[in-house]
């Protein structure tokens, strides 16, 4: 039984309306869904149509992820957004009118970025009423158009990112994974689940799962997917099932994204008291504003957020 479900990993809005009701009637004969389900589809301003969001309330859609990444024009051109900032608020206020939680994603840490212009980004974004916002600092990737800029070129994200956590709070956002600032009752149950080291079922291709301890993902390459499919061979890539202490690390780290961080407890019946003390050890090289050792969680502080990388370094 499905508790959530999370259309995307690509651009379902460039889905037709043919198209979304075939998706629509394969999900509904293969999946029972609970009450309430979550279900979130992601969207990009220049692709996003009127006719999607009506299709969407009228089956079973509540939340609406918009890929948006900036409101200043020369900063999406040099991302190569095929949108520009009048349709990204466009979609915005599109979705919010027909009823959907949205969620808005933006970048920080752009090659030549001023933190002028990712405040005003984000202080617009509140300003649209969006529910959720997602910020991703940048990161420079092989064989892509930036992998040989100079690092004197690249903005620090430390800065921007410390004011969005003192910003959005002070905005109504609580902050409660690295990444992610939402209104209450608006944190995506889905991710939260990714997080707590839940089980879920990718379906695709690209796509990425994990049942009773099964690490796996899919092939990719559409054409590819469809004919081993259809051949009614495997369609899994690659996978592997992780032992106690890799289990236990990758646990912790996922834990430790969200504000609410580990519960002792549970992370100890799980995985035992050595492992625990493994991870408070760990921890414990580090300066001690960056964490927080409680009787019942574990956590990072917000400092500690802005620094994770570092920290998860150590803990895997």
């Amino acid at each position: 039984m499905l508790t959530t479900c999370y259309i995307g990993g690509g651009t379902p809005t460039v889905l037709d309306a043919m198209q979304w009701e075939r998706l629509e009637k394969l999900i509904e004969k293969y999946f029972i869904f609970a009450p309430d389900t979550e279900v979130s589809v992601e969207a990009n301003p220049n692709s996003l149509r009127v006719w999607h969001l009506k299709r969407w309330r009228d089956w079973r859609v509540t939340r609406v992820s918009i890929g948006v990444q900036s409101f200043d024009d020369a900063e999406l051109g040099q991302l190569g957004r095929l949108h520009n900032a009048e349709q990204a608020y466009e979609a915005i206020y599109a979705s919010l009118a027909a009823g959907f939680s949205v969620n808005a994603d933006f970048m920080f840490g752009l090659p030549g970025q001023t933190f002028l212009n990712f405040g005003r980004t984000l202080r617009d974004a509140v300003m649209t009423g969006v529910q959720h916002i997602s910020l991703y600092q940048l990161t420079i990737e092989k064989n892509t158009p930036w992998e040989n800029i100079p690092e004197e070129k690249l903005s620090d994200g430390y800065a921007p990112y410390r004011w969005a956590q003192w910003y959005l709070p002070h905005k109504g956002y609580a902050q409660y994974e690295i990444a992610n600032f939402a209104k209450p009752g608006h944190e995506s149950i889905h991710n939260i689940n990714y997080w707590r080291n839940g089980q879920y079922l990718g379906i695709g291709t690209g796509a990425s799962g994990y049942i009773d301890g099964w690490r796996y993902k899919n092939i990719s390459g559409l054409d590819n997917y469809i004919e081993i499919v259809n051949s009614g061979r495997s369609a899994f890539a690659s996978g592997e099932r992780l032992d106690r202490d890799s289990a236990a690390h990758e646990a912790a780290v996922l834990a430790l994204r969200m504000a609410d961080g580990i519960d002792i407890a549970d992370y100890k019946y799980k995985y035992g008291e050595y492992a625990l003390l493994d991870i408070c050890s760990k921890l414990r090289m580090f300066p001690a504003d960056l964490y927080d050792i409680g009787e019942n969680r574990i956590c990072l502080t917000q400092k500690g957020m802005r620094v994770a990388n570092m920290i998860w370094s150590e803990l895997i």
